[in-house]
């Protein structure tokens, strides 16, 4: 394996290198204005923005509109040039479609450490590709970029993704109640992480590939 040039000099994680990172069922790679239609439909999904407490009404999680505006973009247009985060779009093999994201963001540089999310729409749901992108984002994250600490928030009406980041070594560290109302019902949210001395296997151990 061939690391970024700033790994290779004993610097901080190189952002700007955004690679792709190929798997058994998905390629994650930057994102490209073929994409937009896609990544739209996702972020307007009812599921993905009640799972994500990106709406907290059932009828606002029912309005959002697929069609990507200018905002975003103009949004995604820029994540190739990020000096401090990794946004990749999921691309499901099968089809070739992009059908969601994975993301490295909130770089602490004092702590080597960041903050992940993703989220998978409704084409690419049920086939294990959440699953599989999660690992190769998170290994790149502790290989490649050698952060420490990559952590998250998953709330608890999301049982399905809590397993999904448990199967890829994610710690469950603790627990903010009622940190989000939906119909007017409090949601918990559960912070978990993943340190690099925890001995998540490497991309290559991992059945994966990446390449800038």
């Amino acid at each position: 394996m061939t690391l970024p040039r700033a790994d290779r000099a004993g610097a901080g994680p190189d952002w700007l290198t955004k690679p792709s990172l190929r798997g058994t069922r998905v390629l994650l790679r930057p994102f490209e204005e073929r994409d937009f239609p896609a990544i739209g439909e996702a972020l307007a999904d009812p599921e993905v923005l009640r799972l994500t407490g990106a709406a907290h009404t059932t009828e606002e999680a029912n309005g959002r509109s697929p069609v990507p505006d200018d905002t975003m973009m103009a949004w995604y247009g820029t994540r190739r040039s990020a000096p401090d985060r990794l946004d990749l779009a999921i691309v499901d093999l099968a089809t070739g479609n992009c059908v969601g994201e994975a993301v490295l963001n909130d770089y602490n540089p004092a702590n080597a450490s960041c903050n992940f999310r993703t989220l998978i729409g409704p084409r690419g749901r049920d086939r294990g590709l959440g699953s599989e992108a999660t690992k190769l984002i998170v290994d790149y994250g502790l290989t490649a970029l050698r952060l420490h600490r990559i952590e998250l928030t998953v709330y608890a009406f999301n049982p399905r993704a809590r397993r999904v980041y448990e199967k890829a070594g994610f710690r469950v560290e603790g627990t903010a109640r009622d940190a989000l109302r939906f119909d007017g019902a409090w949601i918990d949210a559960i912070h978990m992480s993943i340190l690099a001395t925890d001995g998540v296997r490497s991309l290559t151990g991992a059945g994966g590939s990446w390449r800038p």
